[in-house]
């Protein structure tokens, strides 16, 4: 059976018999992995490893297709997003690691904070990192083939890992998609990003907390962060601001003068920050929902992940650890 007759049985909600699954149509596709690992380099042992006895996971094509459609606004996002468990959690865990926490954030130029907030927002603080085989996992989103380029490329990506030696094929556990450990990186943000922390010779994202916090705070340095400033913050809008201003185009920069200016205050009324900084006015549900300004370091987190639910939700949990 074609692949995308699988993906059009997912979509429908049709379970797939035991004879789809005999269908030798990924096993097929298998073997033109394996094919091009080999010619990449990859260790016939890892290849073997990483591959033996996978099969296509129709859960996780259904996980793809069954994302949620109704989206809250952020007064129903925040609260659920950064509830007071998860503040006090962070709270918690900031103190217990403060000492990995500084040092990492001083070589690299993140405030502890922010790092505490992604690792809390990515995972939960390590507690939901995925249960997925994920060489499995990322080989059936590429054979499903709605993206299959890029899910081909994190296979390729996710052997290089394995044949690094950072960790063996049966630990190498994620989402649905791919994402892994801790910070929740695809493969290839790992080999962009990821960085042995507590100098053992290995990258491990999933147990070791400073290769955590280390290549979480690598990311954002490479994307552009610096620890002089925080993210941003909720302001008030004048009713005559025009919506064509807002966006994250770098050319939609203004100074905080010219947003004073314009008629934008802090969200309790008061000036804004005369501070010299770059600042973008966005309001991401519509005209009456939450508006913010935001600095570049809220584009970095951006670069993580292109939502402003994320990049929210992230911002507000490292506002509230102290």
């Amino acid at each position: 059976m074609h692949k995308r007759l699988i993906s059009a049985f997912v979509a429908l909600g049709l379970g797939l018999s035991s004879a789809v699954y005999a269908d030798e149509g990924f096993d097929k596709y298998v073997e033109g992995l394996k094919v091009e690992a080999q010619e990449k380099g990859i260790s016939e042992s890892i290849i073997n490893s990483a591959f033996d006895g996978i099969t296509f996971v129709e859960r996780a094509v259904k996980a793809d297709k069954n994302q949620p459609e109704r989206k809250l606004t952020l007064d129903e996002y925040i609260p659920r997003a950064v509830p007071a468990w998860k503040v006090k959690q962070a709270n918690e865990l900031y103190h217990k690691h403060k000492s990995t926490l500084d040092k990492i954030g001083q070589q690299y130029g993140v405030q502890p904070r922010f790092i505490v907030a992604l690792w809390g927002v990515e995972s939960n603080f390590g507690r939901l990192m995925g249960n997925y085989n994920v060489v499995e996992a990322l080989s059936t989103m590429a054979y499903e083939g709605r993206r299959e380029a890029f899910f081909r490329g994190q296979v390729m990506a996710a052997l290089e890992i394995l044949d690094a030696g950072h960790i063996s094929p049966e630990d190498m556990k994620g989402s649905w998609a791919g994402a892994m450990g801790q910070p929740q990186f695809m493969p290839t943000s790992f080999l962009s990003y990821a960085v042995d922390g507590n100098n053992d010779g290995k990258i491990d994202i999933w147990q070791t907390e400073a290769d955590v916090f280390a290549s979480a705070a690598n990311y954002l340095k490479q994307a552009g962060w610096d620890d002089k400033y925080t993210w941003g913050r909720q302001v008030s809008l004048p009713t005559s601001i025009n919506a064509s201003l807002m966006g994250v185009e770098k050319s939609k920069a203004k100074s905080l003068a010219d947003w004073q200016r314009l008629g934008v205050r802090r969200f309790n009324g008061q000036a804004l920050p005369n501070v010299d900084i770059d600042a973008w006015l966005i309001q991401p549900d519509d005209k009456h929902g939450r508006a913010y300004l935001i600095y570049g370091n809220y584009q970095s987190l951006l670069n993580w992940n292109r939502s402003h639910y994320f990049a929210l939700a992230v911002s507000h949990l490292a506002d509230q650890i102290r």
